[in-house]
């Protein structure tokens, strides 16, 4: 069924791209700040109590939803399964952008590039060239592979029904959100949120790593995931950017040029520069993982069958 669930939703997705943050995002958004405006006292425990009650409900909700259509039919569960797959994972979140992207720098058009970049981060791109946007295309797009397709479908195989993809999702924009409460107040509402994401993506993180290995260049993936992460603000999700640039041959990270400020980023990645050449090696690397990831399911799904 998991198979199964996966593929109609990359062909509904294909047919009827989904406006993720209109659809998705925003209503999340606004249930998380919904929560924090009236659990965010500034202390740790305020924040375990919010993210409980923000988070469980709905995936037990879910769950229970789940376990009842089963009970009718399964193909209602499966019904359900891929509505909730639909929106919380898919290429199409990020997939428009970086091919936007990737043919304004085709085309030499790097004002153009630069607007899409800065769209696509909600950050300022000003001044930068090629390579700089090249770079941090690629990153983004290995990173939002990550949190809008592997880890998800990881979750949703771990855990029954939708569940495992909802909770993933939900404590992705938990943490974002928080996150940027926090910053703003200076508190410790959001440590809790963060604590347990790191906890639900640690598995994830190693998983699509791993997975960027196998398909690419192993030698130099497994380099980079063992000696470069922990240099990178998010380890869990430095070890997927160092994996998929040691397996593309890249080199990404590294200070890149704002206008006048310089952002300090450890290096990731072994060989050449960022092009636009390597922005096409890495959907080809997302490709393979995806197949690696969708014959594991149909090897899962046999031996489930045997069983």
């Amino acid at each position: 069924m998991s198979l199964l669930s996966l593929i109609a939703v990359f062909l509904i997705e294909q047919l009827q791209p989904l406006n993720y943050r209109r659809a998705v995002a925003e209503p999340l958004g606004a249930w998380a700040d919904f929560i924090e405006a009236r659990f965010n006292a500034g202390a740790y425990q305020h924040g375990v109590i919010a993210w409980c009650l923000a988070v469980l409900p709905p995936v037990l909700l879910v769950g229970g939803l789940y376990a009842l259509l089963y009970s009718l039919n399964p193909l209602l569960a499966w019904a359900l399964n891929v509505a909730v797959l639909y929106l919380t994972m898919g290429f199409r979140q990020f997939s428009h952008h970086y091919t936007e992207i990737q043919l304004a720098l085709r085309l030499g058009d790097l004002d153009r590039a630069r607007q899409l970049l800065a769209e696509w981060l909600g950050r300022s791109t000003y001044g930068m060239g090629s390579e700089d946007i090249a770079r941090l295309a690629i990153e983004e797009a290995l990173a939002a592979s990550h949190r809008h397709v592997f880890a998800v479908l990881l979750w949703f195989v771990i855990l029954p029904g939708p569940c495992g993809a909802l909770l993933y999702r939900m404590a992705a924009v938990m943490r974002e959100r928080w996150g940027q409460v926090d910053a703003a107040q200076h508190n410790d509402f959001s440590v809790f949120s963060r604590q347990v994401f790191g906890i639900i993506d640690w598995l994830p993180s190693r998983a699509t790593a791993s997975a960027f290995a196998i398909v690419g260049d192993f030698e130099d993936a497994v380099y980079c995931w063992r000696t470069q992460p922990t240099q990178w603000p998010d380890r869990d999700l430095g070890i997927v950017l160092a994996s998929g640039a040691g397996a593309l041959g890249v080199q990404l990270g590294r200070p890149i040029a704002d206008g006048v400020e310089v952002s300090d980023r450890a290096e990731l990645g072994l060989g050449d520069p960022a092009d636009v050449d390597f922005m096409q090696s890495a959907v080809g690397l997302v490709w393979r993982a995806t197949v690696l990831w969708m014959l594991l399911l149909f090897l899962l799904g046999l031996a489930s069958l045997a069983g």
